[in-house]
């Protein structure tokens, strides 16, 4: 890690790690110097006639930048947009220099994301400055790539702007590839009732989105290198290797654009789903309510017709002997009958009512 190392007792200062990751000047394509020093990297190029210089760092400090600024002549904002970083995919010319802001992607297996990375680059007549602030993307293969095909270096500063662009959009691949994998495990989530689908649609959806500011605005960044092909003489396979790599973005973007209307799809039927599985279970809570009230209907209405004869027993059965019907001959026919009409007719009255 970049940085101080502190010790409990008695601290040493130590030097911050440079961050320069790769220095090199190249002449006909062939490397001929590795500077060590951005210092080094000024004299060698300054001394040596048609050089090319090719200068990676990673996180630069603002006075590394303000020391390639001073050398190179980098205009501010694009010094001030290198610091800052964040920024969309664009290509800004000041004079004979390009600045171009790139983002890379990767895909995480283990933890099922997508990774981005922001890359810019100082591009001039005779050097390029590439200033990295994440791991990805590794331009070190780049770089033997280039350094194994002379012929191809030795076309200048655009060959490796193109190689570089080439690096970024072939990373998009497997990024691809990746959220199809799991646009096809959401879809069987879906339809399986996973109740967490939900939240994955929509994080999936946002890495989507993410990829699509990432992919999207690069185009035009080949737009605008295109439209300079006539103006600034650029080299018929250098042409056809920035319209391979326009090719391969389209293809991208292409897919991304149907990963995010798939997506969208995806999370209506998922709506869809669980508004019926819903709909279901109210229907069957619906039914065990009714069913429930059917049962205490039923128990209401026996317990009122047993308690019409219960009422006229409790009554008769008191022994007033003002009760004038306790010594008529017919009382307890008349008890009894009214016991029995009561109860009858309140049967007759909840069977009609479908209670019983």
């Amino acid at each position: 890690m970049d940085g101080l190392t502190e010790r409990p007792t008695a601290p040493e200062p130590t030097t911050k790690r440079p961050s320069i990751v790769d220095s090199a000047l190249y002449v006909d394509g062939d490397r001929t110097s590795s500077p060590t020093s951005l210092a080094e990297t000024y004299r060698e190029l300054e001394n040596t006639p048609d050089a090319l210089a090719w200068i990676g760092l990673y996180r630069p400090t603002n006075d590394e930048l303000a020391s390639l600024a001073d050398e190179f002549d980098l205009h501010e904002l694009a010094v001030e947009d290198a610091i800052v970083a964040h920024q969309r995919p664009k290509l800004e010319r000041y004079d004979k220099t390009l600045f171009v802001v790139l983002r890379a992607a990767r895909y995480l297996d283990d933890v099922e994301e997508v990774e981005f990375g922001e890359l810019h680059l100082f591009v001039g007549p005779n050097f390029v400055i590439t200033l990295r602030h994440s791991e990805s993307p590794d331009l070190s293969a780049v770089r033997r790539r280039l350094e194994s095909n002379p012929d191809l270096l030795k076309l200048g500063t655009e060959a490796i702007l193109y190689a570089i662009l080439d690096r970024v959009v072939d990373g998009y691949a497997p990024v691809v590839a990746g959220l199809e994998n799991d646009i096809d495990e959401i879809e069987t989530e879906v339809f399986s009732g996973d109740p967490a689908v939900s939240r994955r649609i929509y994080e999936l959806s946002r890495e989507v989105i993410e990829f699509e500011r990432a992919t999207r605005p690069l185009s035009a960044v080949i737009d605008a290198l295109s439209a300079g092909f006539e103006k600034y003489g650029t080299d018929e396979e250098l042409q056809r290797y920035l319209r391979d790599v326009e090719d391969h973005l389209t293809q991208v973007i292409e897919q991304v654009d149907a990963f995010r209307h798939l997506l969208r799809d995806i999370l209506t039927v998922n709506a869809t789903l669980v508004a019926q599985k819903q709909n279901e279970e109210m229907k069957t809570l619906s039914e065990t309510s009714n069913a429930q009230n059917e049962e205490v209907k039923k128990i209401s209405a026996w317990a009122a017709i047993l308690f019409a004869p219960t009422l006229v027993g409790t009554v008769y059965g008191m022994n007033f002997e003002s009760m004038p019907e306790l010594s008529w001959r017919f009382g307890y026919p008349f008890a009894v009958l009214l016991m029995l009409g009561v109860s009858v007719t309140l049967y007759l009255v909840f069977k009609r009512r479908s209670w019983i």
